[in-house]
């Protein structure tokens, strides 16, 4: 078959009953009949040649050439999406950026990050947030300009992405300014049986806290464990416990001097990253943010180290 008889309405119809997995939902998004998306859908398998969907009850479930083509289908009218969104914003005289960030990443890490786009006002951006999974799985349709994340992504042939090092700092231990002097406490030595908030489990320097104290037989007297780091900034400020966090989660209160470092170790360490796919539209002003020169320049805190490509 050659691509002139390639049917990519077909192919539209294919995409929205994978997504779905169910011809009914399928067909009320379509504003069809189910006889009529299953005649396309029998047509593009005859033309593939092999079978797309098989049945398990009243799902559909794809099959391995129904994956690959799944993946093809996602960036075709991922792009189309992107397309019809790009030619939006310049009718208007705007360009659009939509950043994704992981949900145990500071906000005030993102908002240093786009901070240069905030006084343009040619610029309309979108924000969201959530696990790394989900927010990849936008990128690779093209709905996500770019992800920030504290953990690099693993290679995968399947969904190739790139993975930009923007940064890292030490993780800190803080605490109210009338109740600790700063420095006063060795991490983790004098942590034994201290109350103290930590990141949750899916943080990424949650193990590395985890097992330092366990190699030093140190055990803190755990009172909260929190994934969002908005939350944990409250916790921190107004328990009056020890918090270990990035700096950049408190930067304020730190400068404020409501609260202050107690302890920090250089082991620990928040790794900063932008995740972006290989072949995507270029956007100027994203690619001034992930330049060298840019990311090592002052974000409004002096807490980040210059950054590298991995």
């Amino acid at each position: 078959m050659r691509l002139e008889q390639f049917n990519f309405h077909h192919l539209l119809y294919f995409w929205q009953v994978a997504k779905h997995g169910h011809l009914t939902r399928a067909a009320e998004a379509l504003n069809t009949s189910q006889s009529a998306l299953s005649a396309q859908i029998r047509q593009l398998e005859d033309r593939l040649g092999e079978p797309l969907f098989t049945r398990e009850g009243r799902r559909l479930v794809l099959t391995e050439t129904g994956h690959l083509v799944l993946s093809y289908a996602e960036n075709i009218f991922g792009l189309g999406q992107e397309l019809l969104g790009r030619l939006e914003g310049r009718d208007q005289g705007i360009t659009r950026l939509r950043v994704g960030s992981v949900a145990t990443l500071s906000r005030n890490y993102q908002e240093n990050w786009i901070r240069p786009l905030l006084a343009d006002p040619a610029v309309v951006l979108t924000l969201e947030s959530g696990p790394l999974e989900g927010l990849l799985q936008r990128l690779a349709q093209h709905q996500l300009d770019v992800v920030l994340a504290n953990e690099a992504v693993p290679a995968d042939p399947e969904r190739p992405l790139y993975c930009k090092f923007l940064g890292s700092q030490a993780v800190s231990l803080v605490g109210p300014a009338g109740r600790w002097a700063a420095g006063s406490l060795r991490v983790p030595q004098d942590l034994q049986g201290m109350e103290i908030a930590l990141p949750g489990p899916r943080h990424a320097v949650r193990a590395q806290f985890d097992a330092l104290c366990a190699s030093e037989g140190i055990r803190p007297r755990l009172r909260a464990e929190v994934d969002d780091m908005a939350m944990l900034r409250l916790i921190a400020r107004d328990s009056g416990w020890l918090t270990l966090l990035p700096g950049v989660v408190v930067q304020d209160e730190l400068r404020s001097g409501t609260l202050v470092t107690v302890g920090q170790l250089a082991e620990l360490q928040e790794r900063f990253y932008a995740i972006t796919t290989v072949h995507r539209h270029r956007i100027e002003m994203l690619e001034r943010l992930l330049s060298p020169v840019a990311a090592s320049a002052p974000r409004g805190t002096a807490l980040y180290a210059h950054p590298e490509s991995v």
